[in-house]
């Protein structure tokens, strides 16, 4: 539970998804379960990539990164944050997005970018480590989250390019992964805001 005197602030996804979908998770089904399935879904994604089953891998991936909002719902409106969530969340999302990283975005837009994407995920990992362990304060801030939303776009997006073939969405992908690459350095400097 939430032992710190950090007062929750509810974020917009959280009201809704509070009158929404959390009315019918059991209260035995806490938050770090959904951060579990994360991890445990980031290996059919992979295993979708490699085999081209582009449409069942950005089911999975959605599902898989709608997790996220979900934990962080029930962890806020249910004040059930847990040291262990704070931990693992974000590594969670930093591999389940560091992983179709590596796969998709260097086979069909750049690796380079993808180097980029994964260095910069690994050092706000880093970062965070380094600050839980200095005593500061670890939490995400708004660069981070809307960063983190950018990149399921740009992923679920060049999913979408591989199932349609539409190439305008090349161009969209490449906006969007640059705005979040902005986004996740402006959160890196900003960690603790």
């Amino acid at each position: 539970m939430n032992n710190d005197s950090q007062k929750i602030v509810l974020q917009p996804q959280d009201k809704i998804l509070a009158k929404t979908l959390l009315k019918i998770i059991p209260r035995s089904i806490m938050p770090n379960h959904f951060t579990i399935l994360r991890f445990f879904l980031i290996l059919p994604i992979v295993w979708m990539i490699n085999i081209e089953q582009y449409l069942y891998g950005v089911i999975i991936f959605i599902v898989a990164a709608f997790t996220d909002a979900i934990d962080g719902a029930l962890a806020r409106t249910r004040n059930q944050i847990t040291e262990w969530g704070q931990i693992y969340d974000p590594v969670a999302d930093k591999l389940l997005i560091g992983s179709t990283a590596f796969l998709i975005i260097s086979k069909y837009l750049n690796f380079y970018l993808a180097i980029i994407i994964i260095f910069i995920e690994i050092l706000i990992i880093v970062n965070g480590g380094w600050r839980k362990a200095n005593g500061h304060p670890v939490q995400a801030n708004i660069w981070g989250k809307i960063k983190m939303h950018l990149q399921v776009y740009g992923v679920s997006l060049l999913f979408i390019f591989l199932l349609t073939n539409a190439s305008v969405l090349i161009a969209v992908c490449w906006s969007i992964f640059i705005l979040a690459i902005i986004l996740a350095i402006i959160s890196f400097f900003t960690y603790s805001l």
